[in-house]
C-alpha cells in the first residue's frame, strides 16, 4: 500500500523524552548532525525543561518547537502523532508507558522509533498494533539502539552477502563481542527491575523465554531446541576460544528472528543464530568467562530477591543518571558476526563504534534511526506495521551509520581461514 501523507505536517522528527539523560544525548546528536532543514521537535513534561535544553543546544537548535505531553495522556499523545513524520521516544520503561504512542502513532500514520530492549513490551505492540499500523502505513521500530541495530543490521548484511555471492541462506551463524565498555543508567536498571517483575507471571516467564517470542507466526517457526539462549560457559572446540553468554541475546536474538520471519524467512529457515561473549583462550579465558556467566546470574537473582534488590535499588543508578561524559566519550564496542551457509561457505561481518556503546554509540544509531525513517522513505524497504531495524530501515540506516563513522565491514573468509573462524559450538 501507499505510505501515508505527511507532507502537511509540520515536524519531521518529535524527540519525546528529551530533557531525559538518553534524550538530551539524543537531542544534541540532532543539533550536530539533522541539519537546517530538517525540522525537530522536543516533547515531554515540562515545558522549563525542555526550553532550558534547547538553549543549551545552541543555535542549531534555536527554532526547534517545544511540544509538552505526558505519556499517561492519550490526547496530548494523539496531538503529538498528528504533528510530525516520525516519533523517536526515550521514555520507559516502555512496558509501563509505551503503548500509548505507540498506539497513537500506529492509528495515525506516524512513524515511531524507540530504544526499548523489552521483550514483552514488543510482543504486546505487535500483537495490538502490527495490523493497524499497516493499514494506516505507518511504520513501528522498536530497538532502535544498541538493542539491537548492530545485531540485527549485521546479520542482514551477512545474509545479503551470502545471496549476492550465490552462497545459498544461512545456517549457523554466532555473534560474538569481541569488546565492550562503556558505563550503565539508571534508565537501564529501571528497565531491567520492570522485566523481573514480569517474569514472576508464568505466561510471561514463558514468552520471555521463548527464542521465537517475536515471530509474527510462532505456529510457523521450529521447537526451541538448540536456539536457547547459552546459559552456561563453554569451549569451543576448533579455537580453543572460551565463551559465556551475553546479557542482550535475551532480546537481540528475537529481533533478529523477527527480522528473518518478517521476510518470509529470507535468511533462510534453518537460521541457528545466537550471541556470545568470546572471553580468550587458556585458563585466563575460562576464569573470565566464569567470572562473566556468575555476574549475570547474579544480577538476575539481585533483582529478583527483595531483601538483595532493596539494597540494590539503593547503590544502583536511579532513572535520570548515567555514565559521566568521559565514560561515554571512552567507551567503545567491537562485535562480529561469523556465519556458515547452506553452500558452506563463510563470512564474518563487523560492526564496531567509538563511545559508550549504551548512550554515545546508542544516540548515533538512534538519531540516525529517527532520520532515516523521516527522510528517506522513497529508499526504505517496503512495508508497513511492527517492524525490526532491518525490515524497516535496512542498507538505508546500514549507510547513514557508515557515513557517520561506525565501522561496518562483511568479508568472505577464505579457505585458509575457515578452520580458525569456524562459528563456535556449545550448548
Amino acid at each position: 500500500m501507499d505510505g501515508p501523507d505527511l507532507d502537511g505536517r509540520p515536524l519531521d522528527v518529535v524527540l519525546f523524552g528529551a530533557s531525559g539523560f538518553v534524550g538530551r544525548l539524543v537531542a544534541d546528536y540532532l543539533a550536530r548532525s539533522a541539519g537546517p532543514t530538517v525540522r525537530v521537535g522536543l516533547a515531554g513534561r515540562s515545558q522549563d525543561r525542555l526550553e532550558r535544553l534547547r538553549a543549551d543546544l545552541g543555535p542549531a537548535a534555536a527554532d526547534w518547537d517545544v511540544l509538552v505531553a505526558d505519556a499517561g495522556d492519550p490526547a496530548a499523545l494523539e496531538r503529538l502523532a498528528r504533528a510530525t513524520r516520525v516519533v523517536a521516544t526515550t521514555v520507559g520503561p516502555y512496558t509501563r508507558r509505551g503503548l500509548p504512542l505507540v498506539q497513537a502513532c500506529a492509528e495515525n500514520g506516524t512513524g515511531y522509533v524507540d530504544l526499548t530492549g523489552e521483550v514483552l513490551f514488543m510482543r504486546d505492540s505487535a500483537d495490538r498494533f502490527h495490523d493497524t499500523a499497516r493499514s494506516t502505513g505507518a511504520r513501528i521500530v522498536h530497538a532502535c539502539g544498541f538493542d539491537s541495530v548492530p545485531s540485527d543490521l549485521a546479520v542482514r548484511r551477512t545474509a545479503e552477502r551470502a545471496r549476492a555471492d550465490g552462497e545459498g541462506r544461512l545456517r549457523h551463524t554466532t555473534l560474538l563481542v569481541r569488546s565492550l565498555a562503556g558505563g550503565v543508567s539508571g534508565g537501564t536498571i529501571d528497565s531491567m527491575r520492570v522485566q523481573v517483575d514480569a517474569a514472576r507471571d508464568p505466561a510471561n516467564r514463558r514468552v520471555i523465554a521463548d527464542p521465537y517470542a517475536l515471530s509474527p507466526d510462532r505456529s510457523a517457526e521450529p521447537e526451541a531446541g538448540d536456539q536457547r539462549d547459552a546459559a552456561r560457559p563453554f569451549r569451543e572446540v576448533m579455537t580453543g576460544t572460551w565463551a559465556a553468554p551475553f546479557p542482550m541475546a535475551g532480546v537481540n536474538t528475537r529481533v533478529v528472528r523477527r527480522s528473518n520471519a518478517l521476510q518470509e524467512w529470507r535468511y533462510g529457515r534453518g537460521l541457528r543464530y545466537r550471541e556470545l561473549v568470546a572471553c580468550g583462550t587458556g585458563p585466563r579465558g575460562a576464569a573470565r568467562a566464569a567470572l562473566l556467566t556468575l555476574g549475570l546470574g547474579a544480577a538476575v537473582v539481585g533483582m529478583a530477591v527483595p531483601p538483595v534488590r532493596w539494597v540494590l535499588d539503593r547503590v544502583l543508578p536511579a532513572p535520570g543518571d548515567g555514565p559521566d561524559e568521559e565514560t561515554r566519550r571512552s567507551g567503545s564496542f567491537r562485535l562480529e558476526v561469523q556465519a556458515r551457509t547452506t553452500t558452506g561457505a563463510r563470512y564474518r561481518t563487523t560492526f564496531a563504534a567509538q563511545g559508550d556503546p549504551g548512550y554515545a554509540a546508542t544516540a548515533v544509531m538512534f538519531g540516525e534511526s529517527a532520520l532515516a525513517l523521516a527522510l528517506d522513505g522513497d529508499r526504505l524497504p517496503a512495508g508497513a506495521g511492527v517492524l525490526t531495524p532491518a525490515t524497516a530501515l535496512g542498507d538505508v540506516l546500514d549507510a547513514r551509520l557508515r557515513a557517520a563513522g561506525v565501522q561496518i565491514t562483511t568479508e568472505r573468509v577464505g579457505a585458509e581461514e575457515r578452520q580458525g573462524t569456524r562459528s563456535p559450538s556449545g550448548p
